[in-house]
């Protein structure tokens, strides 16, 4: 019995030491965006090169996409150092198209809606660590309704609606509030199916995407939030 608990012990250390690395590099991550969007804002040579030239913008955004789809499709075939600083660098990339935020919305207002956003998804997240609810049949109804947003939000370039953009802010909230719930769960499941004495490499890797995913939601769902929230600067 005494070896049994002590098995049990320590497969839980396991799963608490992979759980707080993926939230301390979706951390590091989302440090890392605010600060290289605080440092780009702050500077007018870099606003106009970034926001001045469509090509480099727009070639910044593909970018970003492509670290994505490689961090995601192919984290297998890379090393965990390779991982992580792929991620580092779309963390980085982000700040720099993300520093608009800085000059359109108020610092109060920033900071204001960035506790909000924490809060939500603190408690989004919490819920799915914690419920013995099988999320997966509502992870695919995010995934449709994702869907939903990209495609009313290329509609909008378009029709430039307020009220749409207003609606899809307010079903993003709902979306990602979701998603985050949706992939804590599968985080918290992967960490219980990885095996005692797994390598190191593939743990990071394993921790890197997790963080990917969180970082993702939270930075959408504070981007929807701000749309709702935020106030302009004057």
């Amino acid at each position: 019995m005494r070896s049994v608990a002590y098995s049990q012990e320590k497969a839980q250390v396991v799963v608490n030491d992979f759980i707080r690395s993926v939230y301390n590099w979706m951390v590091m991550g989302l440090g890392l965006t605010g600060i290289m969007a605080y440092y780009v804002s702050g500077s007018e040579t870099l606003v106009r090169l970034i926001f001045g030239n469509q090509i480099l913008f727009w070639g910044l955004v593909i970018g970003e996409l492509v670290l994505v789809f490689a961090i995601s499709g192919r984290i297998q075939r890379m090393s965990g150092q390779t991982a992580t600083a792929l991620f580092l660098l779309y963390s980085a990339l982000n700040g720099m198209t993300l520093s608009f935020v800085f000059l359109a919305y108020a610092g109060s207002s920033i900071a204001r809606v960035f506790f909000i956003t924490a809060g939500t998804y603190a408690v989004s997240s919490i819920y799915g660590m914690t419920t013995k609810r099988d999320l997966t049949s509502l992870g695919s109804f995010l995934f449709m309704g994702l869907i939903g947003i990209i495609l009313a939000s290329v509609v909008n370039l378009f029709v430039h609606s307020t009220a749409m953009q207003m609606i899809i802010c307010y079903v993003g909230v709902l979306v990602f509030v979701g998603l985050t719930a949706y992939d804590t769960q599968q985080i918290k499941e992967m960490a219980l199916s990885r095996p005692a004495g797994l390598d190191a490499d593939v743990q990071r890797k394993g921790a890197i995407l997790g963080a990917l995913r969180l970082y993702l939601d939270f930075i959408n769902l504070f981007l929807m939030m701000l749309q709702i929230f935020g106030g302009s600067r004057e």
